[in-house]
This record gives structure tokens, sequence and C-alpha cells, in this order.
């Protein structure tokens, strides 16, 4: 596992669960550096005073606020450390909400927040067992990195998650954005619901590879081993460009079927966006699948009946 960015407590009303949180992804992108192109020179940069021209180093580096032109507010790192704030040490629950009441648009970085401690054992899987019976999700707020952030509780598995999230006020509104006035009729609907069933997965998103950065692979593996690069494939016909709204629906169904080895539709007949009744049988298949999971998982999961307490006379 990683090691912690930030240790500190979860405040849960007057219950305290000492933690300590780790990120919960990683960065796997190819990073580059620059160079200069005629002699491969490894490009430095340096912090400079813009009235002296002086390079500082960074004891001498300072950071401030310009309430004006002349003025400048300097503020220290002991004065941030000092400031009057309940999240300063602890994430502190503010609420709880249905997990569906938060868009997703909100959500950023995530971390994973694990006990510290055997004393923080118990109220943490209070909480962890508190959230997935209630089916909610907690809010809470915490001072990192210079600022009091919003952040999404909620339980992975057996852990406790967290989610940073942005402020209402940092959520610009889509209302602009969308068309206002268009002209669809209940077949084309239908037709992208019928696109919608024969894209539908239960594998999850474990399948799904980063192909950019399989390629960059290839690519640096090449050039350093002084073998030619490979190169994209431009040959072949290009693929006919579909005006008709329904056409390409068309299209993209079949394409579906066709990469899963289907060549017709469940009922013998040519693939067709307008029959949805294949598509109703496998949506029910699907539900009735979760269905038989979900009451399995909770016969499992059932505790065994007690017999009444006897009492006397």
């Amino acid at each position: 596992m990683p090691r912690p960015v930030w240790s500190g407590a979860v405040s849960f009303g007057l219950v305290t669960i000492p933690i300590k949180v780790l990120p919960a992804t990683e960065n796997h992108q190819i990073s580059f550096h620059q160079y200069h192109v005629e002699d491969m020179g490894r490009i430095r940069y340096q912090k400079v005073c813009a009235l002296d021209g002086e390079v500082l180093s960074p004891d001498e580096i300072g950071r401030g606020y310009e309430v004006s032109k002349d003025t400048i507010v300097e503020i220290t790192d002991e004065e941030l450390d000092n400031m009057p704030l309940p999240t300063a040490k602890a994430i502190e629950i503010v609420a709880f909400v249905p997990a569906d009441s938060i868009d997703p648009v909100r959500i950023g970085d995530s971390y994973y927040l694990s006990a510290d401690g055997a004393v923080a054992a118990k109220p943490y899987v209070l909480l962890r067992k508190a959230l997935e019976r209630s089916s909610k999700v907690a809010v809470a707020k915490f001072a990192w990195h210079g600022r009091e952030r919003l952040g999404l509780l909620r339980v992975m598995e057996d852990a406790l998650v967290l989610h940073a999230m942005k402020w209402p006020d940092e959520i610009r509104s889509p209302d602009e954005l969308a068309p206002r006035t268009v002209d669809l009729d209940d077949k084309e609907v239908d037709a992208a619901i019928s696109l919608m069933e024969e894209m539908t997965t239960d594998d999850g998103l474990e399948g799904y590879r980063d192909h950019y950065r399989e390629a960059l692979e290839d690519l640096l593996a090449a050039k350093a081993h002084g073998e030619k690069p490979p190169v994209a494939d431009t040959g072949g016909k290009p693929e006919e460009t579909v005006v008709d709204l329904m056409a390409a629906l068309q299209q993209s169904v079949e394409s579906a079927r066709a990469s899963r080895g289907e060549t017709t539709g469940e009922d013998g007949k040519d693939a067709s966006v307008h029959d949805l009744t294949g598509h109703a049988q496998k949506k029910a298949a699907r539900a009735k699948k979760a269905t038989a999971k979900k009451t399995s998982k909770t016969a499992k999961k059932a505790p065994a009946k007690k017999a009444p307490r006897r009492t006397t006379a």
C-alpha cells in the first residue's frame, strides 16, 4: 500500500475514529521531460526575484496575498496552521444524505481511510456498518493543503473511502449548453434504447485498457532499441458517413451484435432497432440474475433467530 498522505481522525458526533489517509488511485501516465533539441541537455527552471533578478533558494521564499498593487500581506506557515478551524485536525462529518443525491460532477480525488491503531477498530467498523445499513453516504469537511474541503465518505467493500468534492459555488451551471428545441419521435428514442441494451454488460470495467499508453510504450521501446517505431494503419476503405439518425442507430446495433459474433436478432430475424422484444427479455434475465445474487447474499448474512426468553412468576 502507498504511504499515508495525512493522519488525523474522523469526527462522528462525539465519536472519534483515529485514521490514516491513503491514496485510492495511482497514476500510470507516462511523463516526459523537456530537453534542448541541439544537445539534449535537460531544461531547468529557476525561481528568480522580479525586482533584483536574484535566484532564490527555497528558504528565501515565502507566501503572501496581494491586497493592492502596492500592498502585500505576508502569511507564514505557522499562521495557517493555527487558524481556528474544527476541521484542521479531523475529518468532520456534518450530514448524511442518500447516495444518489450527490452528482458525480462534484467528486474529485479518492482516498482510503485506514483505522489507526487497535482503539480505532471498533468505531471504524461501527461507522462502516451504519453506512451500509442506512444506504447513505456521509458529507464531511476537512482542511488539507491550505484550504478547507468538502468530502463524501462511503463504504467500498470493507473499507471507508473519502472522495474530495467541489463546493456548491464551484460547480458551473449547464443550463445554456443543452439544445433547446429538437424534434425527436418515439421510434428514434426506442432505437437509441435498443442500442443501449445491445451495449449493456454485466462485466464491469475490468476489461478496459489504456490503448494510448500501450501504444506510447511500444513507441518508446522501439526507439530505445533503434527500431522503426510503429505507425497507424491508414489503409483500407474509409467508412461511409451516415447522416440519417435512424440509419446510424441501425448500423450501430448491427455492429454491436457483430462484435459478439451475432448476425441475427434473438427471434431469428435480421437485427432491427424497432423490435425491442429481445431486449426486454435480456433486461428481465439480468434483473432476475441480480435478484438471485441479492437474495443469496442476504441469506448468508441473516442472523439466526433467538428463542424467546422465558419468564418466571
